[in-house]
């Protein structure tokens, strides 16, 4: 079976189900928001007060790291995004690198966790985890 779709038809469900979610210039997918929904119930973080804190900070084999941590709250100058119910927090000086990124949640024999697919990086390495 083809997931591809001709204009005027409707895509099938499965094709509509992978779409990720988009808001204000970042995406998540599905799978990602299940997941944190998961640790966000695990870490006791209300999730209409508390939610995901994504961001960059300098360090990592390229220069820059991307962080996820879980937050009670948002802070003063955060943008604030929600996905089906999950919140995510980004700091002003993050939103610069992280806009147009999908965060996805990869869970193969290999690895398991959290995928930055990111436009604005201009290279990354091995870890998944660190960008210039």
């Amino acid at each position: 079976m083809s997931n591809m779709v001709t204009i005027g038809e409707q895509p099938p469900q499965e094709v509509l189900a992978a779409q990720p979610l988009t808001a204000g210039g970042l995406q998540v997918t599905e799978k990602a928001i299940k997941r944190v929904r998961i640790a966000m119930a695990k870490e006791g973080i209300s999730p209409d007060e508390g939610g995901m804190r994504i961001g960059v900070m300098g360090g990592g084999c390229s220069g820059l790291s991307y962080s996820i941590k879980f937050d009670t709250q948002p802070r003063e100058r955060d943008r604030i995004y929600e996905f089906d119910g999950v919140r995510v927090f980004v700091d002003p000086k993050s939103f610069l690198y992280l806009h147009g990124m999908t965060l996805d949640y990869e869970e193969t024999l290999m690895r398991q966790g959290f995928n930055f697919i990111n436009p604005n990086a201009a290279r990354s390495c091995g870890c998944g985890s660190s960008f210039s």
